[in-house]
């Protein structure tokens, strides 16, 4: 396999950026956001706590403690600029990988190790934090997040939805499908792309000849590109998505352009098909030294401040890792629990089955 060694070295063209990879604040006409300081360093916050809680379970996994694990590092800036654009009353459909929009919903990030843990079926309740259970078939959740958007338009709610997927996911039948239904019923929906660049072990350029965002054109609805290591960005071109959405405009694609730093999961190896060098460009990009460099060139935190925050981070990876070897594990009919909302006829039926299977070696 031949690998570019320069991919990603240069920003693409039509990229949507607010912040530059050196801190530097720039202005852009269609999209622009005014953060208080706060709100400024509660976003580098939540960058700097997503990664910790990321990099915990990836220690977790590699101990045995966990089965597998899909690192989100070098995306918290697409995760976190999206998952602040949402308002309460929106709904978000993730694929394995959105660990940290599902810290914006206020998931607890003990309930995402139980997945993967196999202690559960998922954790956590979508209808109170609207956030869907993670979804391991590829691209799947995006016909579910359309069904749902449609119903908000029947409903006459004002809310819309967001589904997240990959690059890799774009070659699946299910997203162009979703893509059509939301676009000739004008459903409220945000597609978020997310394009680290490889879908496993295969490029971009085996997913696309055209820039992702480009193809929303050919379904009839507006796509635009953001960086999507840059976290003004993409709170600012979200936003603006999810309102047109909720306004009756319809559907939007967001290719946030971006770099999964890590291997796809923790199964893989990257380095079997892609060189050092290009992570080494992409690091010059990391979301969280780019936001550091904002605040210390504005005055809008010291190293105090930072500190405080590297200090907060390691107690949360602390707790996680005592609560995630807490977890107690389930029994062994728990697995028929949670199937369907009611009873089922076939369900109990199969429970009593492997019970009475259990019960023979017990005797």
């Amino acid at each position: 396999m031949t690998v570019d060694a320069s991919r990603g070295a240069e920003a693409p063209p039509e990229l949507v950026q607010l912040l530059t990879p050196e801190g530097e604040r720039v202005e852009h006409p269609d999209y622009d956001i005014d953060l208080t300081p706060d709100e400024v360093r509660s976003l580098y916050r939540d960058l700097v706590l997503v990664r910790r809680v990321d990099l915990e379970a990836v220690a977790l996994q590699r101990h045995g403690e966990l089965g597998i694990w899909a690192s989100l590092l070098g995306q918290e800036a697409a995760q976190i600029g999206s998952g602040r654009a949402l308002t309460d009353a929106d709904m978000a459909f993730p694929t394995y990988r959105e660990h940290g929009v599902a810290w914006c919903r206020d998931v607890d990030p003990v309930k995402l190790l139980g997945l993967f843990r196999g202690v559960n079926h998922g954790g956590w309740d979508p209808a109170e934090h609207n956030f869907h259970l993670y979804t391991i078939v590829i691209g799947s959740q995006t016909l579910h997040a359309v069904g749902y958007a449609m119903g908000i338009q029947r409903d006459g709610a004002n809310a819309a939805t967001i589904a997240y997927f990959g690059d890799g996911a774009t070659s699946q039948g299910d997203v162009n499908e979703s893509f059509i239904w939301a676009s000739v019923f004008n459903a409220p929906i945000v597609f978020f792309c997310q394009n680290n660049q490889w879908a496993i072990s295969e490029p971009l350029e085996k997913q696309t000849r055209i820039p992702l965002y480009r193809r929303a054109s050919g379904f009839g609805f507006p796509g635009i590109r953001v960086d999507g290591n840059d976290v003004f960005a993409c709170l600012a071109v979200t936003k603006k998505a999810l309102e047109a959405a909720r306004t009756g405009q319809g559907p939007t694609l967001i290719e946030a352009f971006t770099y999964r730093m890590g291997a796809h999961t923790t199964t893989d190896d990257p380095t079997r098909y892609r060189v050092a060098s290009e992570l080494e460009a992409w690091k010059l990009k990391d979301p969280i030294e780019r936001l550091k460099a904002y605040l210390f060139k504005n005055e809008l935190a010291d190293q105090d401040f930072i500190d405080a925050i590297e200090a907060e981070a390691e107690d949360l990876g602390a707790d996680l890792r005592r609560r995630c070897l807490e977890m107690p594990d389930p029994q062994p009919l728990d697995i028929f629990e949670h199937v369907y909302r009611s009873p089922h006829a076939l369900v109990d039926e199969e429970r009593a089955q492997y019970a009475a299977y259990l019960e023979g070696f017990e005797s």
